[in-house]
């Protein structure tokens, strides 16, 4: 079987196992970027035999496939969204960890740069307290 799945998978066919329904559903049911951890325990829900080494083979299968894409944090661990969406940026909580989409962008990015220098890309990394753990 996993010969098969290997060939499957070098083919560029991949099986739409109970496993990987599962963890696309914990990402479409969030609409936020998370870690294997995050994904394990919202996919646990659906099928409840799921491990992490099966999340983490699966999410690379998914990013293979470009259904995910990573969402980089420094002096975090990878987490992993929804490819094909707009630009966009994201907020990390420090107190729970989780992270949220943004859904804006700086206007006139370009300006902040030094004069002569031309922006190529940016990204931008708020980070704060969530409505959750913040204080009422």
């Amino acid at each position: 079987m996993a010969g098969t799945q290997r060939l499957e998978s070098e083919r560029g066919v991949t099986r739409d196992t109970r496993q990987r329904r599962a963890i696309r559903a914990a990402f479409l049911s969030t609409d936020r970027p998370l870690d294997p951890n995050e994904v394990l325990e919202l996919a646990a829900g659906e099928h409840s035999g799921l491990g992490i080494a099966t999340v983490y083979r699966n999410i690379k299968m998914l990013l293979e496939e470009g259904w995910l894409t990573a969402v980089e944090l420094p002096g975090e661990v990878t987490h992993y969204e929804v490819a094909g969406k707009e630009h966009h940026h994201h907020f990390h909580c420090r107190m729970c960890g989780k992270v949220f989409e943004l859904n804006a962008c700086l206007p006139n990015v370009q300006q902040l740069a030094p004069q002569g220098f031309a922006v190529t890309g940016h990204d931008l990394l708020l980070y704060g307290s969530c409505r959750d753990c913040s204080p009422a």
